[in-house]
């Protein structure tokens, strides 16, 4: 009986082990790892999201991963500006890029630190707010992304047609 209680206390210390050695290993691999080539605004065109679930995106061609744009009213300019102010609100949110018709923030999931890139571009053209988020890193981010854009949307949507 002795026996098989120091195996499973081992057992179990191992497992422990094992997966705090993973998650260190997890959390130092969200740090060093880049942001992606085609983070940017290409022909008034956003990057397309892979074909994993962990992206959305106003300008998606699937259904799943198909967020609708926010119309604003004044200059492109303007509606960065509330889009920075609103992003820089967010807990473990960092702003990369500002430009005048364009925002790339990371969000930071709150454990491990696993990044999420954030785009915003403000169409002149056609007065509408597209953006994207997508996850570095894995496959699934369990509707993550899409809750985050949800939100942000609603809060954005009110203040844009104000301006």
């Amino acid at each position: 009986m002795q026996k098989l209680l120091r195996f499973a206390i081992w057992g179990f210390a191992g497992i422990t082990l094992l997966g705090v050695l993973l998650t260190v290993v997890l959390a130092i691999a969200a740090r060093r790892v880049g942001a992606p080539a085609t983070i940017g605004v290409r022909d008034a065109r956003l990057a397309a999201c892979p074909v994993s679930p962990n992206c959305v995106s106003t300008q998606a061609e699937r259904p799943d991963q198909y967020l609708a744009p926010l119309p604003f009213v004044g200059s492109p300019e303007a509606a960065i500006e509330a889009v920075a102010a609103l992003v820089a609100a967010e807990p473990r949110a960092e702003i990369i890029v500002v430009q005048p018709t364009y925002l790339h923030a990371v969000f930071r999931s709150p454990t491990v630190g696993f990044p999420d890139d954030v785009e915003f571009y403000a169409d002149e053209t056609t007065g509408l707010l597209h953006f994207r988020s997508a996850a570095r890193l894995g496959y699934d981010d369990a509707g993550v992304n899409r809750r985050r854009m949800e939100q942000l949307s609603a809060a954005l949507a009110a203040q844009l047609v104000a301006r």
